[in-house]
């Protein structure tokens, strides 16, 4: 299996689609249900057959694949969780044992987009690293069980935040240590020795922020049906300014508040750092870039990659706080981060965009929320983007 080239760039507006998250895959409590919806779920292959659109799980499939590994016994009980529009995870029940299977959209699929055997190896190998994660059981490289690969991990209850927060973390000093434990969390992560042993293989970091911007800049005009020339005038500016990366390191690609889930206890404590399908070695000020960019803070203009909004309550740090406190773990140089919060909103936009078209053209009919604002939300993330590189120094307007 090759573990190269994944450098949050997929190669079509499908794998890129990762729409806001109200819940965790790992998520408290979802209702299972032990019957199939006929849809998604079917009871047999034999019904699998019949449908005119594959379903997502096959009960006795999957069943068959537990038993392989030894994990339960008896009837699989299921719950769809997350509402990621990328990658489709459910936790199932069977006997004692809750597990989470994880698996790609229905294909056909991109080339190199929605690779769950190398999600899972970079967690088995975060894992091993005593780095927060969910345990992998087991994978399964065969597409003809459920249509494309999928891997099983360990379900762990706790918090994921987004516009809440769990009432023994909802006053002021809480919330600062909710803000600490994230960025500890960021740092641990970039601190994990990547020269040398099995995560060195995960990605090409020389030249990473060039191919960040030459492959989303040719994404657009592949997920976007409209102009807006203020895509191309970042994509001048980021390029004209690339900064030097200082040292490289696993990426996550997705680092927010809302992809940790954090333990039941009441000191606020990373259980674990959820959606690793982005992630790829390369500059660590990326994942930086990206978590304060889209860290609500008070007096800031909203955006739709604004997914915590709970950060603008009394206690929370505002960005510059987030910032200043990675400095001080990691002694990296933040006097560049600007561009980096520019290529973070850039990004998001050509995404978003990509959402944005295919709602347009009928194919989410169910979104009544997130889509519809894409509308004028794109153009908005393109301005933020703007205005953090006029922050910069030597860049110019183009």
């Amino acid at each position: 299996m090759s573990v190269q080239g994944n450098e949050q760039a997929p190669e079509t507006a499908q794998a890129l689609e990762t729409a806001p998250e109200t819940e965790s895959e790992i998520g408290a409590g979802p209702h299972l249900s032990s019957e199939p919806d006929g849809r998604d779920v079917v009871a047999t292959a034999a019904e699998a057959s019949a449908l005119s659109s594959p379903p997502l799980l096959v009960l006795e499939t999957v069943a068959r694949h537990l038993d392989e590994h030894g994990i339960g016994a008896g009837p699989t009980a299921w719950a769809r969780i997350g509402e990621g529009q990328s990658n489709v995870t459910f936790l199932l029940r069977r006997g004692d044992a809750e597990v989470v299977l994880r698996r790609g959209p229905r294909p056909p699929l991109p080339p190199s987009a929605h690779d769950m055997l190398r999600e899972a190896r970079i967690q088995r190998l975060l894992h091993a690293e005593g780095y927060p994660v969910a345990e992998i059981h087991s994978t399964c490289e065969d597409p003809t069980l459920l249509g494309v690969p999928f891997y099983v991990m360990g379900y762990l209850r706790g918090d994921v935040i987004t516009d809440a927060l769990p009432e023994r973390f909802d006053e002021p000093a809480q919330r600062s240590r909710v803000a600490d434990a994230a960025v500890d969390a960021l740092a641990r992560l970039h601190a994990i020795d990547v020269t040398t042993g099995p995560l060195g293989g995960f990605g090409r970091p020389g030249g990473y922020l060039e191919r960040q911007v030459s492959r989303f800049r040719g994404l657009w005009g592949t997920v976007s049906r409209r102009e807006l020339p203020r895509v191309d005038e970042v994509a001048d500016r980021l390029a004209a300014a690339l900064p030097t990366t200082a040292r490289p390191a696993l990426v996550h690609g997705d680092f927010r508040l809302g992809n940790l889930m954090f333990t039941a206890g009441a000191a606020p404590t990373v259980g674990a750092v959820l959606d690793w399908e982005m992630s790829t070695l390369g500059d660590p000020l990326a994942d930086l870039g990206y978590l304060a960019a889209t860290w609500s803070e008070p007096g800031s203009p909203a955006t739709t990659m604004e997914l915590s909004p709970v950060t603008r309550l009394d206690g929370f740090p505002d960005r510059a706080g987030l910032v200043e406190r990675y400095a001080s773990l990691t002694g990296a140089d933040t006097s560049a981060l600007p561009w980096y919060q520019a290529l973070a909103l850039w990004k998001s936009a050509i995404f978003s965009e990509a959402i944005y078209t295919r709602w347009r053209a009928g194919e989410r009919p169910d979104d009544t929320t997130f889509a519809p604002k894409l509308e004028t939300g794109v153009p908005q993330l393109l301005e933020v983007a703007s205005g953090y590189l006029d922050l910069v120094p030597r860049v110019t307007s183009a």
